[in-house]
């Protein structure tokens, strides 16, 4: 098995590099700070038009039909640039649609003509194809016109509840969008088994590979600052334990982006045992992100603390996705009674 990327798999993560440095996220998540919504119009038709949000799709659906490693290369990219906007909501609700032959509401996603929020259960919830009842966390559900819940069991596409019926929240971090609701829907548009696509798992490999960018990112912030930051005339980088510090992180930066990726290619493989893999992935880019963003501001000195800095907008991401799909905890109980690795 090759786990190194391909050049047909760089060219394409290049390209979505390239869009998102010429319209930097971390100065639109700035500008929108005390917007009702994190999405910024124009660069979201762009980034849909560049085929970001169908990039796994199947071509019948206006896909490119991409593997899943190279969904998780694309997500490795938007992590390590903070972008802003229901990047997987999107991905994740369009291919319910499509599994559903629905190809009109399929190709308004990857359009970016409409939105999806991501719906996160608070507590003992009920959802499958018949409803959904609950309490729910809605992320980034400002103008959507779906929400999506995604379980082990399977994954609901059901339209948004109608204006006054989510409270709005102040999120921790301020590229997300974040509001509370007590769902009971009795409509489900879309329900897909976890029996006919486990999304359930593409969703953890996705959020494993942005929070794998989030450590990366964070390493490259803080040994460029370690090289450049001048003390008592010389680099704060030649003392040992600012040098520690970033040997440190960019251990667990390598460790998180492979296994991260590895995790991606083994659930497209079929292998028997991709769900550890899965949960291997989701707890080491977790702590790798959320330890390497306090280490970032920390090196950063004085600096590091201040909102104008971008170093805490990273450590308030990590801990955001950190959460998302299943709770840390929750991930260490499942890998000890999943076993060893095959």
């Amino acid at each position: 098995m090759d786990l190194l990327p391909s050049e047909e798999q760089l060219e394409l993560v290049a390209a979505a590099e390239d869009f998102l440095d010429a319209q930097p996220p971390v100065g639109i998540l700035r500008a929108r700070r005390g917007e009702p919504s994190a999405v910024d119009p124009a660069q979201w038709a762009e980034a849909a038009e560049i085929g970001l949000l169908t990039l796994g799709l199947d071509e019948k659906h206006g896909g490119l039909g991409r593997p899943l490693e190279d969904e998780s290369l694309l997500f490795h990219a938007l992590g390590r640039r903070l972008a802003s906007g229901p990047y997987l909501a999107c991905v994740l609700g369009a291919r319910v649609a499509a599994r559903h032959g629905d190809t009109a509401l399929a190709e308004a996603i990857g359009e970016g003509r409409a939105l999806v929020g991501l719906a996160e259960a608070r507590g003992e919830v009920v959802v499958g194809p018949d409803g959904v009842k609950g309490a729910f966390d809605l992320i980034d559900a400002a103008d959507a016109g779906h929400l999506l819940v995604v379980t082990e069991h399977g994954a609901a596409l059901f339209e948004a509840p109608g204006a006054g019926q989510a409270e709005t929240v102040d999120a921790l971090d301020p590229g997300m969008r974040l509001a509370t609701a007590t769902l009971e829907v009795t409509r489900v548009l879309h329900w897909v088994p976890a029996g006919t696509d486990p999304l359930w798992l593409r969703a953890l490999a996705l959020n494993a590979a942005m929070l794998a960018g989030v450590a990366e990112a964070t390493t490259e912030l803080a040994t460029r600052h370690a090289g450049q930051r001048i003390q008592f005339g010389k680099p704060i980088g030649v003392n040992q334990a600012v040098k520690h510090a970033c040997v440190d992180m960019a251990v667990r930066a390598e460790a998180a982006v492979s296994q991260s990726l590895f995790a991606a290619v083994a659930t497209r493989s079929g292998r028997p045992d991709a769900l550890f893999q899965l949960l291997s992935a989701k707890s080491v880019a977790g702590r790798a992100a959320i330890d390497n963003a306090a280490s970032c501001i920390q090196l950063h000195g004085g600096m590091g603390y201040t909102d104008e800095h971008d170093a805490h907008l990273y450590l308030k991401r990590a801990h955001a996705l950190n959460h998302l799909f299943i709770e840390p905890v929750d991930v260490l109980a499942r890998l000890l009674a999943e076993g060893a690795a095959q």
